[in-house]
């Protein structure tokens, strides 16, 4: 855990982090919570790839739809370095539950698919506030279940499945290993890049990192009063992992977090939880970097470090149960 006694938590950043804070400050852009959610939307989508690497080219990618329970259209998007028969990364994407898409991830699922040598499903699940909780959760774990019967369609792997997020999204895929444990679905990989875990923001990140670390107190205020429709849906687990009942025989887990994050206890908390449990975790801290900076290859070393890591799981994941 951090020292409390940290007068000025700006000097655990890297220069080249507090160099893209300055940036964000200068740039003088509308603060997020203060926007409608639709202006949020598109100010996200404007800035989502400004600090990412090129985009990586990849054989196959296709946009198709899947339905859900309620009948809802699910747009999906599938990545592949060839048109092999290949394991599958469903992914989710981080935005608080509100903002963010398969187009603000593309560079990331096809940096994960390329290095991986898998495909990457990324999802577009329904956001906040049109649609609130557990909406999210069902189109996720709708995604998921879908995908264990009909990989085969997309002449994809089924028998060989992970899933993975950032932020809200990593909310998302820690659920998902929950319910697919529950359901009886073999997952070879959980990867979770900075997840929300914790149904209150009171640990002492969340206090030292509170404003001037891209994600902050008044972000969370306004996603999570977006997406909850009551007080009591914070308490519930596919909001709050670390309220889950038990988390024993749940998929083995790679988790990167950030360093200068609110979110990074709430991170080892549940990495803590998962050991307990007897589950394999593969826990990585990148120093020096805040919230959503896996976002910021072409700036931030860390960056590309943690998605040739993430990448690197997946592939191990994978690789131990590949077929002859």
């Amino acid at each position: 855990m951090h020292a409390t006694n940290l007068k000025d938590p700006r000097r655990l950043l890297t220069p080249a982090m507090r160099d893209v804070l300055a940036r964000m400050v200068r740039a003088g852009h509308a603060p997020i919570h203060t926007l409608s959610a639709q202006q949020a939307r598109a100010a996200y989508e404007a800035g989502a790839n400004v600090l990412e690497v090129s985009t990586p080219p990849l054989a196959r990618v296709e946009n198709f739809t899947i339905a859900t329970r309620d009948g809802y259209d699910l747009p999906l998007r599938l990545y592949a370095p060839s048109h092999a028969c290949l394991p599958v990364l469903l992914y989710f994407h981080g935005g608080g539950f509100t903002i963010g898409s398969v187009a603000s991830h593309d560079i990331l699922c096809r940096q994960l698919s390329q290095q991986a040598g898998c495909s990457v499903i990324s999802v577009d699940y329904r956001l906040a506030p049109e649609h609130k909780f557990p909406i999210a959760a069902n189109d996720a774990w709708d995604a998921l279940a879908w995908l264990s019967f009909h990989a085969d369609e997309k002449g994809l792997d089924g028998t060989r499945l992970a899933i993975g997020g950032d932020s809200a999204g990593g909310t998302l895929a820690a659920a998902c290993a929950v319910q697919a444990r529950d359901a009886a679905l073999p997952l070879e990989l959980q990867l979770l890049f900075y997840p929300g875990c914790a149904a209150r923001q009171d640990s002492v990140s969340h206090q030292l990192f509170a404003k001037g670390f891209v994600l902050e107190v008044e972000h969370m205020r306004y996603f999570f009063g977006q997406y909850l429709r009551t007080p009591a849906d914070r308490d519930d687990w596919r909001f709050s992992p670390l309220n889950a009942p038990d988390v024993d025989g749940v998929a083995p887990a790679w988790l990167g977090l950030a360093e200068c994050d609110p979110l990074v206890d709430e991170g080892v908390l549940y990495a803590d939880k998962l050991r307990a449990a007897g589950v394999a975790v593969d826990l990585e801290i990148y120093r020096g970097v805040t919230h959503e900076f896996i976002k910021m290859g072409r700036i931030i070393p860390e960056a590309r470090q943690a998605v040739a890591d993430a990448a690197r799981a997946i592939r191990k994941a994978f690789d131990k149960d590949s077929h002859p």
